[in-house]
């Protein structure tokens, strides 16, 4: 093997240290004289020394940040096939309309009758959103998809409380994404797992038998985590609105099935809605997100404050509910107007058509992926799948290769890793989601890197595969120990987290 640069660096990607490391008492960007004749304004609170951040001259930071980007992968580099995910292309006809002046300028602190146009554009996504899953009620303030669940759940909890009934339970299948028992908990409900059948959806017979006066909601999500649709769904309905309970679907999937299938046809009470996985808006990573939550007739006026109404001719925010049937208020302000922008402009130039053949393109995309991996590769259901296939690590069994070992081997493939070891219900799985926008050139170049690998992985190189990935900026991190041992702040003693070490 070659040895590396004894710089450390790579080609032309340079082995960059942190920025703490990287610090020189007063070293700065900038130099501004110290204002005169102008008081502290900190009520004696003054700054009596470092406050901790790292001296650095200008062109030191702007390098910084420009090597974190080239080291970084993205939508625009390449095939995300992370299941579960729904990685889209973020088109730029929606970054041009968000930062028209008059959305990105506007402040959330202006009165309602300057910020008309903001309002309207707010109340028109709402209606798309209630036409696509034919649900009257749409609640926009949620800030992503897990806020949403919990906009969700506060609705029907609202909602049974008033009717004098409030209920202890919420039912969660066991392939729910984890938002799911964590949201139900933290509303105050204890969880129920709901076994799936051997199809690999949920077992009527076991939600029927759940099933109690106890019970306030199932949360179940269509098309689910094993990349299937829930074949049941309207008799799982059904028995759950017998019960008294209400059905909240997790919409985490909707891209799958936006413009054919309409959620309240199905029974659907309550259904969040990720603008980033199905209206292409930028996934969050803990910043600006979205996450409108549908509502059925029944718990339309639980719905959470405020409301953007028409009235008067004009638009106008609901603060308060006279009812007083409101969950109430879940966060300031109403939601991320960047968001809405983007979401709407993606609907919008794609029409209810357009919509329509999104999902069938994504299907198509994650059927055409199945049917060239099945057979090198085992799908512990069988499909047609949906937007997503599934496979488990039965044909790695033996070789001394694990779901994780060819993960890594797929970036050194110049690949994402798809999604690994979830959902939890399926042996060592491999979740894997191309969405619509991937082309087959780009599909059969994902595919075929996976079966080289396969079958590498059957001739019994398994030591090849422990050293992967060569190629990347950083050899494979030790990722029990920066569980068990992270370094969540940096000292000159802490030095670089543990496990990030260069090759050799």
């Amino acid at each position: 093997m070659t040895a590396a640069p004894s710089s450390g660096h790579r080609g032309l990607v340079m082995d960059e240290p942190l920025l703490f490391e990287q610090d020189a008492r007063g070293r700065t960007g900038v130099d501004l004289p110290e204002p005169e004749g102008r008081a502290p304004r900190l009520g004696g609170l003054e700054r009596a020394g470092r406050i901790g951040l790292a001296g650095l001259s200008e062109p030191q930071a702007v390098r910084h940040f420009t090597r974190l980007s080239q080291k970084n992968y993205a939508i625009d580099s390449g095939l995300y096939p992370l299941g579960s995910c729904t990685m889209k292309h973020n088109p730029r006809l929606n970054e041009k309309a968000a930062r028209t002046p008059g959305f990105a300028m506007a402040h959330p602190l202006q009165p309602p009758r300057t910020v008309q146009g903001c309002l309207e554009l707010i109340g028109a996504l709402a209606h798309w959103l209630a036409t696509l899953t034919g649900m009257p009620g749409v609640a926009m303030s949620p800030a992503a998809g897990a806020h949403g669940e919990l906009a969700g759940l506060m609705t029907i909890r609202a909602a049974l409380t008033d009717r004098g009934d409030p209920r202890t339970t919420v039912l969660v299948p066991e392939s729910a994404h984890g938002t799911n028992p964590a949201t139900a908990a933290l509303c105050g409900y204890g969880v129920e797992a709901v076994p799936a059948n051997d199809r690999g959806r949920i077992d009527l017979g076991a939600l029927g038998r759940a099933l109690d006066g106890n019970v306030a909601a199932l949360m179940l999500t269509n098309p689910n985590t094993c990349g299937l649709f829930e074949d049941e769904v309207i008799e799982a309905a059904r028995l759950v609105h017998d019960a008294g309970a209400f059905f909240y679907a997790d919409g985490a999937n909707f891209n799958a099935i936006v413009g054919r299938v309409r959620p309240g046809d199905l029974g659907v009470d309550a259904m969040h809605i990720n603008l980033h996985k199905t209206f292409s808006t930028p996934h969050g990573g803990g910043g600006p997100g979205g996450g409108p939550v549908a509502l059925s007739e029944p718990l339309a006026p639980y719905a959470p404050l405020p409301r953007v109404v028409a009235e008067g001719g004009g638009w106008s925010l609901v603060e308060r509910d006279g009812t007083g049937r409101s969950c109430g208020r879940l966060r300031s302000f109403h939601g991320q107007m960047g968001m809405f922008v983007r979401a709407l402009a993606y609907t919008m130039s794609h029409g209810s058509d357009g919509l329509r053949q999104v999902a069938e393109d994504a299907v198509l995309n994650a059927n055409y992926v199945m049917a060239r991996l099945e057979g090198a590769y085992n799908a512990p259901f069988p499909g047609p799948c949906m937007h997503e296939c599934l496979f488990d690590d039965e044909t790695l069994r033996d070789t001394g290769v694990s779901t994780l070992d060819l993960a890594k081997a797929m970036i050194d493939e110049g690949f994402h890793p798809m999604t690994v070891y979830f959902p939890l219900v399926v042996h060592g799985a491999m979740l894997i989601e191309p969405t619509e926008t991937e082309s087959r050139q780009d599909l059969d170049l994902f595919c075929d890197a996976m079966l080289r690998l396969m079958e590498r992985a059957r001739s019994g190189d398994a030591a090849w595969f422990r050293e992967a990935p060569r190629l990347a900026p950083w050899r494979r991190l030790d990722e029990t120990t920066a569980a068990r041992r992270p370094v969540l702040r940096w000292t000159p003693e802490a030095g670089r987290p543990v496990g990030n070490d260069r090759p050799d």
